[in-house]
């Protein structure tokens, strides 16, 4: 039963990538053309719009493909370790690659107190795994082979790829819708067409101008959610893959509740990177976070997903305050 819930869930995870991938893309398109018409009130404005917008994320998502790792560790504060440095760390790693099939990732630290880790890159031959030296200090072999486990099922699964360019393409609809609300405050829509001069094709651009208005107030809230929504169900999937390669769910069962009653937050968290972490960072600094607009599911369902692995009682949804004290 639970290797046709690890297949049936990979499979899941695959459509849904394709699935938001080419939403993005698509809303992208619409969204630019929206736009183009709505200022020029012409078909060639529309169509060069459409053109800059795709172009413009494509060469964002070519930059984010090629760098984009090096800048999230960057931004985390992330430093390369040893194996001499840490040994405990680099042989959980190297055990768990040979289980799962793929190239031992780079390694860094991060001095931080809070318990986390995350794992970047464009696919298993460019992939980095990075872990806090408060976690490394306070789980056990078993809790952190769970958390590496995670971490490397990304990997595997081609997550970290994933985060990287659908981040940017949403990004850029984010970048695009707000040129054009800023725009349309500060000039009023722009020039008017000749056609609405002439009174031939006015009405159909102040229609199109009004859609092109709600599309950029909608399409990045919408787009937000979407990716939300399935960077909480990659989460679920590298939970049971990390299962699958450990063949142990009371490690990371255990990590997760250790994660529950730990209060620390991340000097280096924040909101560009969060979605990349094994526990959201941001969450601690917002005792009731909206489940529709987190990046992780809470902490108690992964737990309870756990759990109908091994076929445990799932856990109350009051659970998480007593899961710290309890480990």
């Amino acid at each position: 039963m639970a290797s046709a819930t690890f297949y049936s869930e990979k499979a899941a995870n695959r459509r849904n990538s394709v699935f938001l991938v080419v939403l993005v893309l698509l809303l992208l398109g619409v969204l630019g053309g929206a736009i183009g018409y709505a200022l020029t009130g012409s078909q060639a404005g529309m169509v060069g719009a459409i053109l800059v917008a795709v172009v413009i994320g494509g060469l964002s998502s070519i930059g984010s493909y090629l760098v984009g790792d090096k800048l999230v560790l960057a931004a985390s504060s992330a430093k390369p370790v040893s194996e001499e440095e840490a040994p405990q760390l680099y042989n959980v790693i190297r055990e768990l690659t040979i289980a799962a099939g793929i190239p031992m990732p780079a390694v860094y630290v991060i001095q931080e107190d809070a318990m986390n880790a995350f794992a970047t890159g464009r696919d298993p031959n460019h992939s980095s795994i990075a872990i806090t030296t408060g976690l490394l200090n306070v789980m056990n072999r078993e809790e952190l082979q769970g958390v590496l486990g995670h971490e490397l099922s990304h990997v595997r699964n081609f997550d970290i790829r994933f985060s990287l360019l659908v981040g940017v393409l949403v990004g850029g609809i984010a970048l695009l819708s707000s040129f054009f609300l800023r725009y349309t405050f500060w000039f009023g829509g722009g020039r008017r067409s000749n056609n609405d001069n002439n009174g031939g094709g006015g009405g159909l651009q102040i229609i199109v101008f009004v859609i092109a208005i709600i599309l950029a107030i909608l399409a990045p809230i919408f787009t937000r959610l979407v990716q939300l929504a399935v960077s909480r169900q990659r989460e679920y999937l590298a939970d049971a893959s990390s299962v699958e390669l450990t063949r142990n769910p009371h490690g990371l069962e255990s990590a997760l509740a250790k994660l529950a009653g730990d209060r620390t937050v991340m000097k280096e968290a924040n909101p560009a990177t969060q979605h990349l972490y094994f526990h959201n960072p941001l969450m601690k600094l917002n005792a009731n976070p909206s489940a529709l607009f987190s990046t992780h599911p809470p902490l108690v369902d992964r737990i309870n997903r756990l759990r109908q692995l091994t076929g445990e009682a799932p856990l109350g949804p009051d659970a998480s305050g007593s899961l710290g004290a309890a480990s």
